[in-house]
């Protein structure tokens, strides 16, 4: 058996279940055997699109995912997408073949590549160690949650692999997932005094918390401290439907939600890096405000932002030590009232009054935010767009998002069921990403009505992962706010009088262009136009539908006026 069967044998044994890539030469055999094994693979139009679908269904399904590309420009055309899943630390096998001799045409030093966007590099070095390297590869993206570039040169792939190393079932069992970090007891000792103190906290998940085991643990102990919910972008969804949610936390945020957090004695920061973005520059942070954070990687702590106490440990563990340490105190405490012929007391109340319930209920959300209506007959107001498809959309959905001027409207005015409902791809914040995200969301959930919301600049860049969708048969919707233009440069620049030629464009029929595709497309002017879309979804969806939205842009999105400021 040569090498590159014996690594593919080896990486569907290690749980390597799903791959995305372009196949050539020098990946041939290697993929091959991954789908002889027993691996799904998907092919892409191209490595960048393949890449970003390898890192979205990572992210939504939980489990590793590989990327195969040829070498040299394989991996370089994949390298955006590598960039974003390494920045997001999204458990991805890059599976690149690889050329030693500096003289080919191929070569490029892979190995830099990787480091020089934070990925982790290894390589497969001989017949008689490459199941083990590669399971090693398998290991480190899922036990350190890094995107993991295992290089296979050509001329080791071809070597023959002592018998005694083939066997599948002989192998190292690789964990499926990183085990979760216990926090230590005086630091969880030291989150529970702090929030005992607390008179208006907040807590924000992020990446860290996406799991319902996290989600009910910091419910349960935001109820007993009588603090409000918040998210991450990455992280929206998760607690969905809490009376006491804020959405999302950051420039996205209503002015509700940056009204209560600005009023926060304590925020809490749970697997969330407390960035600029999910802060405004720390302008959400109050002057007396106590800022903690908690996440099981040590080097996260601090990194973005200066906080009065730093918890190493799982989100979910860490909270339910919290929980138990206020229980126990509290129930020390009532013994001792007892003893002493006093109340007890409840849970604080907190943030927990009912004037912020009802103004929670009623204003919480950007679609409640009134706005002027600047649809005309020719274009809509993509708030008008975005509020009538969340209306027309199916609830149970996963949303994939391009970058750009109007990523703040699907991204908050559609709703989302859960944490799973949203894939954000914006660590590198590169356009072009947003229909292969969708596509990697709507495989990992195929349970799901998969909508990809796109620029029009986007779009185009991504235009050749039309065909994966229609071969692939997802029943997706694509909707992209056209404004003919790249409309973040637009709006930063044009105040000022600046020329816009270079970013602005003819218009383009993008309807026309899904159609050659085979999707089913719709031209939207105006919400009467939406009718469209809610005949599609009453009929039988056998091809992927587009909306081409021709959206009003006599103005920036409100996220990017405040992030231009500076907040």
């Amino acid at each position: 058996m040569k090498v590159a069967e014996a690594v593919g044998r080896a990486l569907y044994a290690a749980g390597v279940g799903q791959v995305f890539g372009v196949v050539g030469s020098g990946n041939f055999h290697l993929t091959n055997a991954m789908v002889a094994a027993g691996s799904r693979f998907v092919a892409a139009r191209h490595e960048g699109g393949a890449a970003t679908m390898a890192d979205a269904y990572a992210r939504m399904s939980g489990t590793v995912a590989a990327l195969s590309v040829h070498q040299g420009p394989g991996l370089t055309n994949a390298m955006t997408g590598i960039a974003e899943a390494a920045k997001s630390r999204t458990p991805l096998l890059v599976l690149a073949a690889e050329v030693t001799e500096p003289r080919s045409n191929f070569y490029v030093d892979q190995e830099a590549l990787a480091r020089s966007v934070g990925a982790v590099s290894a390589r497969v070095t001989s017949a008689e160690d490459a199941v083990t390297e590669a399971l090693d590869a398998v290991r480190r993206a899922v036990c350190e949650r890094r995107t993991v570039l295992l290089n296979l040169p050509l001329g080791v792939q071809v070597l023959d692999v002592p018998d005694a190393r083939d066997d599948a079932s002989t192998l190292a069992v690789v964990p499926p997932e990183r085990a979760p970090v216990e926090p230590e007891f005086a630091d969880a000792e030291a989150l529970a005094r702090v929030l005992e103190k607390s008179r208006r906290p907040v807590f924000v998940a992020g990446r860290g918390a996406r799991s319902p085991g996290a989600r009910d643990a910091l419910a349960a102990l935001a109820e007993r401290h009588g603090a409000l919910l918040a998210t991450s972008a990455v992280a929206r969804g998760l607690f969905h439907g809490d009376p006491w949610s804020l959405d999302v936390s950051g420039g996205f945020a209503s002015p509700l939600a940056a009204e209560l957090i600005q009023e926060a004695d304590l925020i809490v920061g749970w697997g969330c890096a407390l960035n600029m973005w999910t802060m405004r520059h720390g302008w959400l942070i109050g002057p007396d405000t106590t800022v903690v954070q908690v996440d099981d990687d040590t080097s996260a702590l601090g990194a973005h932002r200066e906080v009065h106490l730093g918890v190493t440990g799982d989100v979910e563990l860490t909270a339910r030590r919290a929980l138990e340490t206020h229980d126990a105190n509290r129930q020390a405490l009532q013994g001792e009232q007892a003893r002493q012929g006093q109340q007890g007391q409840e849970a604080r109340q907190g943030f927990r009054t009912a004037d912020i319930g009802a103004a929670i209920a009623a204003r919480v959300r950007r679609r409640d935010v009134p706005y002027d209506d600047t649809s005309t007959r020719e274009r809509i107001d993509p708030r008008t767009l975005s509020i009538a498809l969340d209306d027309i959309l199916p609830a149970e959905r996963v949303i994939g998002v391009d970058s750009g001027n109007f990523m703040g409207y699907p991204s908050m005015y559609l709703s989302v069921p859960d944490e799973n409902g949203l894939c954000f791809t914006q660590a590198f914040q590169s356009i072009g990403l947003g229909l292969a995200t969708a596509i990697g969301a709507a495989l990992a959930r195929p349970d799901r009505l998969p909508v990809a919301a796109l620029g029009d600049g986007g779009a185009m860049m991504g235009a050749a992962e039309f065909d994966t969708v229609r071969r692939l048969g997802l029943p997706m919707v694509v909707v992209v706010y056209n404004d003919d233009a790249y409309g973040a440069e637009v709006h930063h620049f044009g105040p000022d009088g600046h020329p816009l030629e270079t970013v602005e464009f003819p218009p383009t029929d993008i309807a026309a262009v899904a159609r050659g595709y085979g999707f089913e497309a719709v031209t939207v002017r105006t919400r009467a136009d939406l009718k469209a879309v809610e005949d599609w979804l009453a009929g039988p969806r056998s091809a992927p539908l587009l909306v081409d939205a021709k959206v009003v842009a006599d103005r920036g999105a409100w996220w990017l006026e405040e992030a231009f400021r500076g907040h």
